[in-house]
């Protein structure tokens, strides 16, 4: 996710640091970790064991506790431990500073309610100096005196003036963020063609770049109105069951493949890979049913076993 960090307090004499170029929102990847709350997900050490043998009782999902971020210290909600890991950055691994105190969220809830002044203050600050950007929210940072404001824009926005206008309203530091649409999904959340929540919203903890070739391979139809979300890009769900369909096929051959069997030469006319098996049309008119393992590679070419094969005139 290509972020620009265009902070000003008062006193700054620079303030030129505006983004270098428009961000680019058609592949982006980022982590909850870039979000604050209520988007921050915390992953804990999946290979430190001595951690969960030293406490006292895990921590339940939905517990509340105060972690370091990416802005600074944030209250955070524990989503679970988890077991699976795969390969893990030492950047993405939070560690858990303290459990929150009743205090704690009795002071989040106060600057959750100014989040809401401060979002109407900025779409009106934005309004009145015309700037092309939609506000997507604003968040106190817990133990800084600091307002966050996301936003996205179809290009770069000079928003100098309006950041002077926020810092002699809220006498604190301010910085402005640009995210791109499906970081907005993300924080906004809604409902999926599936009829759940969305998956950046609710389900995985890191936005993964999307092709369409993951549709291809999955025979998927490519309209784009059914393998896109209500961010105008590709459902994020495509990369679940890539990586299954990308090693399946790697055992069986590919549509258009020609196949010598009995006398005649077949031609692959489908591949169903979740079912693991094949359909194959003959020159001499006959169409064949074949299990994925009955074919193997001898020579750099597909052969087809003669074993529970089903026959169609």
């Amino acid at each position: 996710m290509m972020i620009e960090d265009t902070g000003y307090e008062p006193g700054d004499e620079d303030l030129s640091h505006l983004e270098d170029e428009a961000p680019d929102t058609t592949e982006q990847t980022a982590s909850y970790t870039e979000l604050p709350d209520p988007l921050y997900r915390l992953r804990a050490d999946p290979y430190n064991e001595s951690y969960y043998a030293s406490c006292v009782s895990p921590l339940e999902p939905g517990t509340k506790v105060v972690a370091p971020t990416r802005y600074g210290k944030d209250i955070c909600t524990v989503l679970g431990i988890v077991k699976a890991p795969g390969f893990v950055r030492v950047d993405d691994i939070a560690r858990i500073e303290r459990i929150a105190t009743p205090e704690d969220e009795a002071r989040r809830a106060l600057d959750v309610e100014k989040e809401r002044k401060a979002f109407t203050l900025c779409q009106e600050k934005i309004k009145s100096h015309n700037l092309p950007m939609k506000l997507v929210f604003a968040h106190y940072l817990f133990e800084e005196p600091k307002v966050l404001f996301f936003f996205t824009a179809d290009s770069r926005v000079d928003f100098r003036n309006l950041v002077k206008d926020l810092v002699a309203v809220f006498k604190m530091r301010i910085e402005l963020r640009q995210i791109g649409v499906r970081d907005e999904a993300r924080v906004v959340g809604g409902c999926g063609v599936c009829g759940r929540v969305l998956c950046c919203h609710g389900v995985t903890d890191k936005l993964v770049p999307v092709s369409i070739k993951m549709a291809k391979d999955q025979n998927l139809s490519l309209n784009s109105l059914k393998i896109s979300g209500p961010c105008g890009r590709l459902l994020c769900c495509l990369a679940y069951e890539y990586g299954f369909y990308r090693e399946a096929r790697r055992s069986m051959p590919n549509e258009g493949a020609r196949i010598s069997y009995d006398g005649t030469t077949f031609r692959v006319i489908e591949v169903n890979v979740p079912a693991g098996r094949l359909r194959l049309s003959g020159e001499d008119g006959r169409y064949l049913d074949a299990n994925a393992s009955r074919f193997v590679q001898k020579d750099n070419r597909w052969v087809l076993l003669e074993e529970e094969l089903e026959q169609e005139e």
